[in-house]
């Protein structure tokens, strides 16, 4: 089962330049779970899921710390989520972009994209 969390929109303080890390950027995380959660589909119970809820609770305060490196924040929330549910996720993909970058020019997003594949769950 994929669980799919899009378009989760923050205003934080990443970026290897000062002015970034002084005055801050939109960002957008798209984040995507594959667990076995067969039974909520039966139960209707959340017990036997994993709370959408939760999974923003985790990015949002990832979010809050700023980091140099886009890469470096994608790690922690995949580190997170695994840590929270590490016998219940089978892989994590996250994406974060960073709408508008100051590169001087026209640019609508960078972005960098992780997926980690985990053998315990």
């Amino acid at each position: 089962m994929q669980i799919e969390l899009k378009q989760m929109k923050f205003y934080a303080y990443h970026g290897v330049m000062e002015q970034e890390r002084k005055v801050g950027n939109n960002f957008l995380v798209d984040i995507g779970l594959e667990t076995d959660a067969e039974q909520s589909v039966i139960s209707d119970d959340l017990s036997d899921t994993i709370s959408y809820a939760d999974i923003f609770q985790i990015v949002q305060a990832e979010m809050r710390i700023p980091s140099g490196l886009l890469e470096h924040v994608c790690g922690r929330i995949i580190s997170a989520i695994h840590e929270r549910w590490e016998t219940q996720v089978r892989s994590v993909d996250v994406r974060l972009a960073k709408l508008n970058p100051p590169f001087g020019g026209d640019v609508k997003e960078a972005a960098v994209r992780i997926k980690r594949v985990f053998q315990s769950a």
